[in-house]
């Protein structure tokens, strides 16, 4: 089992940062890729970036390309998104996610976080 607790998020103003973090506890694979994804109010769960296992390939959805960078920490059981040039279209609830591979795909990744709030005011 694999229990996973986001923080980090915040309410901040358009084109500001905040970095999110995540950390795992307990391990259902040996090796696992994480990700973040993000739901915001009225739309589907969405994705927005993964990285694998050691961190060197990484997928971004397009709309958070070249503002958001995902990276594990060196004790691989924690994951970080760090969001600059935010903007309201940003708002959302992000979770982290495990899963056996880097992937895009909800259905890929079988353990969820709570998810940490995102507001970026206009």
């Amino acid at each position: 089992q694999v229990s996973l607790v986001e923080s980090g998020g915040g309410l901040v103003q358009a084109g500001g940062s905040l970095r999110l973090s995540c950390a795992a506890s307990g391990r259902a694979y040996s090796t696992y890729a994480m990700a973040w994804f993000r739901h915001a109010p009225g739309k589907e769960r969405e994705f927005v970036a993964a990285v694998s296992w050691g961190g060197g390939s990484t997928a971004y959805a397009d709309p958070v390309k070249g503002r958001f960078t995902i990276s594990r920490g060196n004790d691989k059981n924690t994951v970080y998104l760090q969001m600059n040039s935010l903007r309201p279209e940003d708002t959302a609830v992000y979770s982290c996610a495990v899963g056996r591979s880097r992937a895009t795909r909800e259905a890929d990744y079988d353990y969820w976080g709570q998810g940490t709030q995102v507001t970026v005011s206009s």
